[in-house]
């Protein structure tokens, strides 16, 4: 399958971006070079993107679709490295950084990759198509593990349930393929449930995320990236459910606080300034034209934050 990724808020990203044409810009998801490729195309000669992605198919697209554009340079890494790749390339500092949190259509549609509860595949969900696998996950870990993963992960009120019965599902043998993982939930919720929406959802994202760890590469990036950027860089970010949202909001606040003094102080003495600036304080969401042409713009959100010249 050819990798494709619909680039969400592509315009938004853009604008908010605020591109300098003889700039240095990262991509930290690369994807299928969507959003890469838009931002290479506004810069000049003297201007650099460097793009990154921990997935060797999405590093082979992104190269593919940014051969033309002689300022882009895609590499394999996680951009939780982004310190390293930067030293690596002598760069101290940069104009503008993006980070797509979201799972890419062909991930979710190439059935191989075990990421979809759509499709019967080898229970993997690996981004970067080694290491431990979702499979090692679920017929490895305690059923204590496995429920404080989709409870904590997947924000699962029948985490529990679902735990017990992949336990007892694996005495029998192991639970391999998504589908198998997919039957053991369903009959783990009540119809009413079930009837709601897909009961799936949840538990997959659950253990996607600890598989590749992303709340982990999450918090280092986001440290990473925003030290990386130029006084009025800016720092770009989509989520696409509400925990990995709220780490950003949150990190993204800690960077725009200024004074931490306790309220009762007359004056400050910390003399903290604020390190950034919110561009936009609510997040940006799809319009109605993009929900129309790509339902999984529904969930995103993009944050946006500026480093401030102090």
């Amino acid at each position: 399958m050819e990798f494709r990724h619909i680039p969400v808020l592509l315009d938004q990203c853009i604008e908010g971006l605020n591109i300098d044409p003889d700039g240095v810009y990262v991509d930290c998801t690369a994807g299928g070079g969507g959003h890469s490729s838009a931002i290479a195309a506004r810069l000049s000669e003297k201007g650099k993107l460097i793009a990154l992605d921990r997935d060797p198919d999405a590093v082979k697209a992104a190269s593919e679709r940014l051969a033309d554009f002689g300022s882009a340079r895609v590499i394999h890494r996680n951009y939780s490295e982004l310190d390293c790749v930067l030293d690596e390339l002598g760069i101290s500092c940069v104009d503008g950084i993006l980070m797509d949190l979201g799972v890419s259509s062909y991930q979710l549609d190439e059935e191989s990759r075990g990421f979809s509860y759509h499709a019967d595949a080898p229970l993997d969900m690996r981004m970067s198509q080694n290491g431990m696998s979702a499979a090692d996950i679920v017929n490895t870990y305690s059923e204590q593990e496995l429920a404080k993963i989709i409870f904590e992960y997947g924000e699962e009120k029948f985490s529990r349930r679902i735990a017990s019965n992949i336990i007892k599902a694996r005495e029998t043998a192991p639970v391999e393929t998504t589908l198998q993982l997919a039957d053991i939930i369903r009959k783990s919720v009540p119809q009413k449930a079930r009837r709601e929406k897909n009961p799936c959802k949840k538990t997959f994202q659950a253990i996607r995320i600890a598989v590749n760890g992303e709340f982990d590469h999450l918090s280092a990036g986001l440290d990473k990236a925003f030290a990386a950027l130029k006084p009025k860089g800016r720092l770009a970010v989509i989520t696409f459910h509400s925990l990995e949202d709220r780490i950003v909001k949150q990190r993204f606040a800690g960077w725009c606080k200024g004074c931490i003094c306790p309220p009762d102080f007359p004056k400050c003495v910390c003399g903290r300034k604020p390190q950034g600036i919110f561009v936009n304080r609510k997040p940006i969401e799809a319009d109605e034209t993009e929900l129309e042409s790509n339902n999984r713009s529904r969930s995103a959100k993009l944050r946006i934050i500026e480093r401030s010249t102090d």
